[in-house]
Order: structure tokens, then C-alpha cells, then sequence
């Protein structure tokens, strides 16, 4: 039997990371993410799992590397200079393939920024922010209720495909409170890791005879093997191979993009008909909703894409949009971001793409997005 709670979005990360089997925690409060660490403080010890404070945010996302390599799923959160504190670990945990969550309520920067106030400012940090060449899987919900989805959600494609997995909120998402369904435990898909079928000593756990992603032994289960953030071989020891790099390198990549078409996550609304699409996710997209509400009553023909994937970016659903319609404009509580990824998708089709951002800590109204439509459209 589902039932109704009021929660915020932080309560809910807590809420669905037990659910999808969250055991071990590990951060470093900051604002506006600290409730997450409170909540998983409280309701840890009740299931058998284990939380720790850390004496800083890169401290809490090696506990929680470490954890994960025993076998247990877990998370860590943050949000603003503790999400670049992160950006090292997140790169060791890619070139390993450890499962791990990390939450990053945004918040204003450059530097310490604004702690209480919201901002989309690390949508490209999320993807490069970590050096090299890699890929991640980052979500950005809407809605509490997604937030409470989209964290089981991560869970299972972090275990899935052994990667990192970022869930990109922002201070209105997670402050805000509203209802959640919540249905019985045993009717939500939770999906583990693979571990291996062969005996210890002919373990190798960068294998690639099994395909993509190899399976993951726990550590203390009998197991040995070397995990390490330099480039290496199928038994995890480096190697600076040409070949063996190349081949190590392409699959990591592949591994999401070949697999993306299982978490190619999106909301579409009245894109049909639109002389003019808005782009825009996360709270910003809470108010385009309504924006392109009030256009359509003034029989201005707006339609919505929201990617709730944000990372792999749909560049392949955006170029279709753009041969039904030749305006899209990019809202953002930052000065340009996915923007740039719009202008990227739509290159040789003849569109135009407009902009409206703002950085000051304040969300962009529905009445801002409408008097931009109108601009962009010459009405």
C-alpha cells in the first residue's frame, strides 16, 4: 500500500537511498545539503548501516570509495566548494569503476558563494570537473518526488554499470517540501552490483571477457586485487601500454554511452506544435511550466524540454526538436551553461538559440521566461 508523505527534497535522498540499500555514509556538512547528512545520521544505525562525519569533503568521499569496495553501497553529499573538493576522489572512482552516489545541492559561487541561496552553477563542473577524458551519469530533478525517485535511480545505475553517479539538486529542490508518494519497499527495482562467478585466484577485475562492465568483488570476501587511479591492466596494476590504455580508455566510454538509451531520462510539453522550445531543468523548469502556460493563453505556440539526464546530454533528441521548431530558448540560474551543449546539438540546422540566465541567488520567475518568449518571438 503506497503511502503520502510531505518531506523535502533532502528528506527524500535519505528516505530512497535506504530504500535502494544505502548502508554507509560518509561527509562533511554544508549548506544547503546538510540535512542529507542528518537524516542519514539518524536513520543509518535503524537498518545496520554505518555514517561518519569526516573531517573534510575529500575525507568523506574516500570513506565512502573505500566502503563501497567491501560491497556497500554509498553515498556522500554536499554542495558548492565541497563538490570541487570531491572533483579528485570522483576521477579515482571513474578510473576504478567504484559504485558510488554523490548528491550536490547547488548552491552560488565562484569560491564559498552564497550558502543559503540556489544556483545551476556546477552543471558543467558535474561533467568535467574531474581531469581527463570520461563520461558520468548525472540526474537533475524538478520535484521532491522525482528527487526521491531519481536517488534509487542512481543508486541502481551507479551498481549497474560500476561508475559514479551524480545527483544534481539545487537549494529550492532541496528546501522545498511537498508531497511524496511512496509505494512498499518491495515493489521498487533495486539492482546490485555483479560480482564474479570464479574462484579468487583467477579473479581479475578489470576482465573485459565480460563484456563492458566487469563484476566487482567485495574486499574481505576472499578476494585480492589492486585498484588504482592510474591507467592499468585487466588485473588493476598500471600500465602506460599504448594499446592497453586506448582499449581501457574507449571502454569507459562506451560503457555509458552505448548503455544511454537506459537512462535517457526527459520530459517533453507541447513541443508538437511550438514555434519556440524552452530548454530548462531542474527549478528553473518549475517556472518555465507556468511561463509557457500563459504563452499559450496568448496563443504564442511554446513548448518545454526538460532533460532530467543531464549528462550524457541528449544531443540526438534536441536536433530532432529542432526540425519542428526553429526558436529554442535555454533558462538557467547561471551565465551559460547548457546552452552552449543546445547551440552544439542544433549546428547546421537552421536555428536560433536565445538565452535568459541569472546568477544572483534568485530563481528565474515564470514572468521573466514569458517577457523573454515574447522578445525572442517579436510579440
Amino acid at each position: 500500500m503506497s503511502i503520502i508523505e510531505l518531506m523535502s527534497g533532502n528528506d527524500a535522498v535519505v528516505k530512497a537511498a535506504i530504500i535502494a540499500g544505502c548502508r554507509f555514509y560518509a561527509g562533511y556538512p554544508i549548506t544547503p545539503s546538510s540535512e542529507i547528512a542528518e537524516g542519514m545520521a539518524k536513520e543509518l544505525p535503524k537498518v545496520g548501516g554505518k555514517f561518519i562525519q569526516m573531517e573534510d569533503e575529500i575525507g568523506g568521499i574516500g570513506a565512502a570509495i573505500g566502503a563501497s569496495l567491501t560491497g556497500v553501497k554509498s553515498m556522500t553529499a554536499t554542495s558548492g566548494p565541497g563538490f570541487s573538493l570531491k572533483q579528485e576522489h570522483i576521477g579515482f572512482a571513474i578510473m576504478g569503476e567504484i559504485p558510488i552516489v554523490i548528491v550536490n545541492a547547488m548552491r552560488g559561487g565562484p569560491s564559498t558563494g552564497m550558502p543559503t541561496y540556489p544556483s545551476q552553477g556546477d552543471v558543467m563542473q558535474a561533467r568535467w570537473g574531474t581531469h581527463g577524458d570520461h563520461q558520468i551519469i548525472a540526474f537533475v530533478p524538478s520535484s521532491v518526488q522525482e528527487t526521491f525517485e531519481f536517488t534509487i535511480k542512481a543508486f541502481n545505475y551507479s551498481e549497474m554499470y560500476r561508475t559514479p553517479v551524480i545527483l544534481l539538486t539545487d537549494e529550492i529542490i532541496a528546501h522545498m517540501r511537498e508531497k511524496v508518494v511512496i509505494n512498499e519497499v518491495e515493489k521498487y527495482k533495486i539492482i546490485d552490483r555483479m560480482k564474479p562467478s570464479e574462484k579468487p585466484e583467477g579473479y581479475k577485475p578489470f576482465d573485459t571477457k565480460h563484456g563492458l562492465v566487469p563484476p566487482l568483488a567485495p574486499y574481505g570476501e576472499g578476494y585480492r586485487f589492486h585498484i588504482t587511479g592510474l591507467t592499468h591492466d585487466q588485473t588493476g596494476f598500471p600500465t602506460t601500454n599504448h594499446e592497453i590504455v586506448q582499449k581501457l580508455q574507449q571502454r569507459l566510454q562506451d560503457k555509458i554511452l552505448k548503455n544511454f538509451k537506459n537512462f535517457e531520462f526527459y520530459e517533453e510539453r507541447m513541443v508538437e506544435d511550438a514555434d519556440i522550445i524552452v530548454v530548462a531543468y531542474g527549478s528553473v523548469a518549475r517556472s518555465a511550466m507556468r511561463a509557457i502556460k500563459d504563452a499559450r493563453k496568448d496563443n504564442i505556440k511554446v513548448g518545454l524540454f526538460r532533460p532530467i539526464t543531464l549528462w550524457p546530454f541528449n544531443y540526438k533528441r534536441i536536433k530532432e526538436l529542432s526540425k519542428k521548431s526553429k526558436n529554442f530558448l535555454a533558462v538557467e540560474m547561471n551565465m551559460g551553461q547548457i546552452v552552449g551543449e543546445v547551440e552544439r546539438a542544433v549546428k547546421g540546422v537552421k536555428t536560433k538559440v536565445e538565452f535568459l540566465g541569472k546568477a544572483n541567488g534568485e530563481l528565474i520567475s515564470p514572468t521573466e521566461i514569458f517577457s523573454k518568449i515574447r522578445e525572442v518571438m517579436n510579440v
